[in-house]
């Protein structure tokens, strides 16, 4: 296995050598340096001050190696020179000692520094970069979301991005003092033996181009394991997760999952293993040519001490330059091999942040004083990557103030249609108009604004509960008390709010919460969520599956009664509660094929008087 990664290692050197290859590198190279400035240009942005400080200490730490080394050879010739003339005098060596004394003490200093201003702007990178993909994915479409190509962009994005960053400069700031040292400890060198340039320099290239490699290899691997490990990452949650632990043990699925998991996971060790042993027998035939090489050239040199040519403070000041710079040369090969590497996965976190949303913040006009009235006309639809029509030619109008109700077998597009009324998706055909203006010229924002929606899977909070009736207009109510109280109150949850061990400051849910409620009472605690917000469109998708049905009909006849003058859309599989509707929309395979009222469509004997006495006879 390592003999045909060697090979396709020389491969792709002959290819780098070619007209052609060559070209491609260069576009490469050129690539990459662009990511590198715009890593560099995102790093300063977050704390100069700590990177002009980090900057210094690494830098200046260059010339410490040949400092120290011209120094010890001061020394050591003093010695030499005292013990030749028989002399008990030390003040001659006194300069040198006090020299070493300081430049270790500053050596100690500056490495502490080091590590902490490294990790002041660990933090300070991660803070900042986590908070710019955070705040770019609140702003992408829930389309984006919903697309598997695109979770393993965020993916890739999310993974150690932070870390790559900060690794990345710091990284690039070392190889910097490395090829500082590395010229200061070759300036000295040469001064002892000029032929160390001829012998050393050739050396460092192999070696470049072996970590080079490798460095491409470990990206290339983990951005084709990007998906893999997104499924070993659900098997685990499905393990441990609280919504899921329960059916997976009574089903016994943990050995079956488990398998997978670990299958997976060996996948990634096999990949490892194969990475890890090339790069233990490329490293240590470098290190071996290396070493001979060094050492080859301090024998020469012994040699004409022993032929006077020079001092033994000469030999003393070769034998440390050269073990430095042996460790100087593999430092800056192993640094830029990192910096390649790291720039490579810099490039995932670039290319997250420059997908663009649908719709940018203020863009479009501001919905204003709107009235509610929906329309589509002839609006068609497919979901991304499908090559099926989820809606076909769907077209009615919603006039401001009325209660349509959606119904349909699962699958018939009731759901995709309120999506595409909240411009979660745009259609791919015809268009829908708000008040009379088609829905991509309004500004999202203020679109969002108009509209409250309760979601079949709502979220349950982590939060207390004022916080998770507040979170419906959260820039108005959650610092104001009363005006939450007021709307449980309207909604009817007061009552369940005030048996909570500490009413509305009761912190709820599982994960970090105090107490935790039925599936019923969050709904309710959803509902009132839904109240909170001043919207002109509201849309219920199926809010209530958790409530009984004589329940589920109070709670919207309550909810209709406090949302009059609002254009509502609900969507539900209870004709007790469809019933209340002013107006019933039916789908079936994403097709409109009735609309009316539930007596007019009972009386016409179509689809929905079909599904109500299917209805009829499930409940008897």
């Amino acid at each position: 296995m390592a003999d045909n990664n060697f090979s396709s290692f020389l491969r792709s050197i002959l290819k780098g050598l070619t007209v052609s290859g060559g070209h491609r590198s260069v576009k490469k190279l050129l690539h990459l340096v662009d990511i590198a400035k715009w890593a560099v240009k995102m790093v300063w942005a977050t704390h100069p001050g700590l990177i002009f400080g980090l900057a210094f200490l690494i830098l200046s730490s260059g010339l410490f190696p040949a400092g120290m080394a011209l120094i010890m050879r001061g020394l050591i010739n003093a010695v030499v020179e005292a013990i030749r003339l028989e002399s008990d005098q030390l003040a001659p060596l006194f300069p040198w000692l006090f020299l070493g004394l300081g430049l270790t003490i500053i050596m100690a200093i500056s490495e502490l520094l080091h590590k902490y201003l490294a990790g002041r702007l660990a933090d300070e990178v991660d803070i900042s970069i986590t908070s710019k993909i955070l705040n770019h994915a609140a702003r992408l479409d829930v389309a984006f979301f919903e697309d598997p190509r695109n979770q393993d962009i965020l993916h890739r994005a999310r993974q150690d991005s932070s870390h790559h960053l900060s690794r990345f400069l710091i990284t690039t700031l070392t190889l910097i003092s490395s090829v500082i040292q590395i010229v200061s400890l070759v300036a000295i060198l040469i001064v002892v033996e000029p032929l160390t340039i001829i012998a050393l320099f050739p050396l460092a290239v192999p070696h470049f181009l072996f970590q080079w490699f490798t460095s491409m290899k470990y990206y290339q691997t983990a951005y084709k394991l990007a998906t893999k490990r997104r499924w070993s990452q659900y098997f685990s949650s499905l393990l441990i997760g609280r919504d899921s632990v329960a059916e997976v043990k009574l089903l016994g699925l943990a050995p079956l999952i488990i398998e997978r998991f670990r299958s997976i996971m060996m996948e990634f060790r096999n990949e490892n293993r194969e990475r890890y042993l090339f790069r233990l027998i490329g490293g240590s035939i470098s290190a071996v040519i290396t070493t001979i090489a060094i050492y080859g050239l301090f024998a020469h040199v012994v040699y004409k001490v022993l032929k006077a040519g020079l001092t033994v403070g000469d030999v003393a000041v070769f034998a440390a330059a050269a073990m430095r710079l042996r460790s100087a040369l593999e430092l800056s090969v192993l640094s830029s091999a990192s910096v390649f590497e790291q720039t490579l996965y810099i490039s995932n976190l670039r290319e997250f942040l420059s997908i663009q949303p649908r719709s940018p913040a203020g863009s479009g006009r501001p919905l204003l004083a709107p009235k509610g009235k929906i329309e589509f006309r002839n609006v068609s639809f497919g979901y991304p990557g499908t090559h099926m029509a989820t809606l076909s030619n769907v077209t009615f109008s919603i006039e401001p103030g009325e209660t349509i109700a959606l119904v349909g077998e699962n699958g018939a597009g009731k759901t995709t249609l309120v999506k595409l009324l909240a411009r979660f998706y745009d259609p791919g055909d015809g268009a829908i108009l708000f008040d009379g203006v088609d829905v991509r010229e309004w500004s999202l924002e203020s679109l969002h604004q108009q509209i409250t929606f309760v979601f079949q899977n709502f979220i349950r909070y982590e939060a207390t509960a004022h916080e998770n009736i507040a979170y419906g207009d959260w820039k108005r109510l959650v610092h104001d008390r009363k005006a939450t109280e007021h709307i449980a109150d309207e909604a009817g949850v007061t009552n369940l709010i005030q048996h909570l061990p500490q009413g509305y400051d009761t912190l709820l849910g599982k994960k970090f919460g105090d107490h935790d409620l039925s599936g019923g009472q969050w709904q309710q605690l959803a509902l009132a969520r839904a109240l909170a917000r001043d919207a002109q469109l509201v849309i219920l998708d199926e809010p209530t599956s958790n409530l009984d049905a004589r329940a589920e009909y109070e709670l919207f006849r309550r909810f209709c009664d406090l949302a009059q003058g609002k254009t509502t859309v609900l969507i539900s599989h209870r004709f007790s509660t469809v019933s209340m509707a002013d107006r019933i929309l039916v789908l079936k395979d994403g097709r409109l094929v009735e609309t009316g009222s539930h007596k007019h469509l009972i009386e016409k004997n179509g689809h929905y008087a079909k599904l109500y006495e299917f209805h009829r006879k499930q409940m008897v």
